[in-house]
């Protein structure tokens, strides 16, 4: 069944809509975006939803969106987003906006035990009953015009998960586990927010832990640099080269374009679309001291007693789950676990960033902090 959806065209709308939206102490929000060939999302629309508003708004059309930003940054107002972490990089991207008082529904429908990744429209039809028709879902949303089908199937992102959040949100608090979805999707807003270091994306690339630290040098001065040139040309950083490509590069550096191709693993269209730029990248990397190379990675996976350790630790968090009627997906999923592992190990001197773990902060330390501690000291000493 339709419902009405303003759509907002003009900058007087927008303010106008912002303005009666701002006085709301919810509002459901959505993006639609286009990302197929871009490092960065592109914009075709915002979507908000109030007790008695449901609006689409062009940002093709109108010039300034700041009105609707500062809806988002807005502490009084709780917005509810499902799947959020690519919305969350669309507000950075396109506003500079980091938002604020924000709750995700896809990680509370998680505590609920209703996994991890449930779809938007399978919580639709779990609260509500109603089957959502999916067929404009691979819409180009920075197309235009965009035809009353494609606006209802947008609004419907936010019209029912306004609806449906009253009950998702009794349930999180039955549960007793509201601040923990509260402190979950602040950790995702925090995490998108946080600038990347282009001087560590090396550890990244595949099999970069093969690499001696002359090696890694190079390595490092090459992924830097493909970085650097997917932000600047704003293309998939696979577009620019590969990551099979610049470790064969660090590892055997070549002197000239033939024997870059002579390499096995370079990819040819790399080479010859960008052969002489990494040239100019190794030779940099080349004039570095050795005390500078950055140390061999460490893997985890090759710590002495790795699995027989992770096993156990596996086991005692299934048994923490239970006792505390949490999902073991959401009290410490895998990467979770192997987070904890490598800074119990110091696994490439993690204790020395300032990288949070997980397992050990917020709710999950106080809900088992003592009886992790407690595991730790019996286990890992």
């Amino acid at each position: 069944m339709e419902h009405q959806i303003l759509t907002i065209e003009t900058q007087a709308e927008l303010v106008e809509l912002c303005q009666q939206l701002a006085g709301e102490s919810l509002l459901a929000i959505d993006t639609e975006f286009v990302r197929t060939r871009t490092l960065f999302p592109k914009l075709g629309l915002l979507q908000v939803a109030s007790a008695n508003t449901t609006a689409c708004i062009d940002p093709l059309a109108v010039d300034d969106l700041s009105p609707f930003w500062q809806l988002l940054t807005n502490p009084n107002i709780l917005k509810v987003l499902h799947a959020c972490s690519e919305d969350l990089e669309v507000f950075l991207t396109s506003g500079n906006v980091k938002i604020a008082n924000m709750l995700d529904s896809q990680i509370m429908m998680a505590f609920l035990g209703h996994g991890i990744s449930l779809g938007y429209a399978a919580m639709v039809k779990h609260y509500l009953a109603i089957e959502l028709d999916k067929t404009e879902s691979r819409t180009d949303w920075t197309k235009r015009p965009l035809s009353s089908k494609q606006i209802q199937y947008a609004g419907a992102d936010v019209y029912y998960l306004y609806r449906l959040f009253p009950k998702l949100r009794a349930q999180i608090e039955e549960q007793g586990y509201f601040d923990a979805v509260s402190q979950e999707s602040q950790n995702l807003i925090d995490k998108k927010a946080q600038p990347i270091n282009a001087g560590l994306l090396y550890q990244d690339v595949k099999l970069s832990w093969k690499l001696s630290p002359v090696g890694l040098n190079r390595l490092k001065y090459l992924a830097s640099w493909r970085y650097e040139q997917a932000v600047k040309r704003d293309l998939p950083i696979s577009f620019v080269a590969k990551d099979n490509t610049l470790f064969a590069l660090a590892l055997h550096d070549p002197k000239s374009v033939p024997a870059m191709l002579a390499l096995e693993g370079c990819d040819m269209l790399d080479v010859r679309y960008k052969g002489k730029a990494m040239l100019h990248v190794l030779k940099s990397a080349s004039q570095v001291e050795e005390q500078d190379f950055p140390e061999k990675l460490q893997r985890l996976d090759n710590a002495a007693g790795y699995k027989q350790i992770f096993k156990r630790l596996k086991s005692f968090l299934t048994t923490q789950a239970e006792q505390h009627n949490v999902p073991i997906a959401v009290l410490a999923s895998k990467k979770q676990m192997n987070q904890l592992l490598k800074w119990q190990f110091n696994i490439n001197n993690i204790r020395q960033t300032s990288e949070r773990v997980d397992l050990l902060s917020g709710w999950r330390n106080a809900l088992i902090g003592q009886d992790l501690a407690n595991f730790i000291a019996n286990n890992y000493q």
